[in-house]
């Protein structure tokens, strides 16, 4: 019998590469998302730790400068994978998201349980904002929506994602990229798109549509490494961007939604890995995101920050090098 012909690619059509055999993007030497049977058995099973309905940060909404020059690089969690990165006169949103849910419904979904550490408000200029992928968590078109209001900025992104994004915000500026690509922004700054183990969907039939990617900013004050969400891969990703970009002054990487280990491994790294993945990118100093804020998987709320220090003080690393962010805190990183 003829094997089915998929569905046409409705976000993305190009050539083969070694990360999309024309018509889906994959992880090379990497691992496919679970089958809907384990998804259906992962939900199924129990073992959710609860969440509180509120979990408050125990710092404030912070108001930020409007403009960091020069060298300096500030750091400001909003939350989840949402942060302000402030260096170069230059400021950068990464995945923003200030919606209540994160879902395709307005009433049912993973809910915020803390207000996002900058209200939308306080927020200075925006000149960039890197979407590493279009999950709910991620690619928020109602914050978008917003931000081309009131900003209007550059929005640069992986393949397939602009259709997604110019479909739900008409007439955004956007800058689509393949991975290993360079972007230049503005003067003394550029973005390297990169690869990271993920994968990527909006709804049940268009799995793997859209590429997902990390980011490289360099800056004249070092270079910043955002690796959106990513499994921890063997380490090959992070052993390449050592490889590619020498090291990094900054690395904000992914610590939550990682339990079940059996069904999240290959796409959500745990605490431990993350703590390998800053050493071998070599990076001085790390952020950690994607915790806290929606529940999306099984881990009680503070167990990503607890495993956080005692993987540093297992591998001897000092608990100020890589921080588990709160929403409201601001981080002035110091020279790598």
């Amino acid at each position: 019998m003829a094997a089915r012909k998929r569905a046409a690619n409705r976000y993305y059509s190009g050539p083969p590469s070694d990360h999309f055999d024309g018509t889906l993007f994959f992880n090379p030497n990497g691992k496919l998302p679970a089958r809907f049977s384990d998804l259906l058995k992962w939900q199924l099973g129990g073992e959710r730790s609860k969440w509180p309905a509120a979990n408050p940060s125990p710092f404030h909404q912070a108001t930020p400068a409007e403009r960091i020059e020069g060298p300096g690089l500030r750091l400001t969690m909003v939350g989840h994978s949402t942060l302000l990165i402030q260096t170069a006169g230059l400021n950068i949103l990464t995945d923003p998201v200030w919606s209540r849910r994160v879902s395709p419904l307005s009433f049912a979904g993973p809910k915020r349980v803390n207000l996002p550490g900058i209200a939308f408000s306080s927020l200075p200029p925006i000149d960039l904002v890197l979407v590493s992928h279009n999950h709910y968590d991620h690619l928020d078109l109602a914050t978008l929506k917003r931000l081309k209001t009131k900003h209007d900025p550059l929005v640069l992104t992986p393949l397939g994602n602009d259709v997604i994004i110019e479909d739900g915000v008409p007439g955004m500026r956007l800058s689509v990229h393949d991975w290993g690509e360079r972007v230049d922004i503005g003067k003394d700054v550029a973005v390297h798109v990169e690869p990271v183990h993920h994968w990527s969907a909006r709804g049940t039939r268009d799995r793997r549509m859209a590429l997902w990617a990390g980011f490289v900013v360099k800056t004249p004050g070092g270079k910043i490494y955002f690796a959106g969400d990513t499994g921890f891969h063997d380490g090959i990703n992070y052993r390449l961007m050592a490889e590619r970009h020498g090291g990094f002054r900054l690395a904000i990487l992914p610590i939550g939604a990682y339990e079940p280990r059996w069904f999240m491994a290959p796409h959500h790294q745990n605490p431990e890995e993350a703590v390998q993945g800053m050493l071998l990118c070599n990076a001085a100093y790390a952020a950690g995101c994607h915790w806290g804020t929606f529940r999306l998987t099984n881990e009680p709320i503070d167990e990503p920050a607890r495993k956080l220090g005692e993987a540093l003080d297992d591998q001897s690393v000092p608990r100020e090098r890589f921080r588990a962010l709160r929403p409201g805190e601001v981080w002035d990183v110091p020279t790598a």
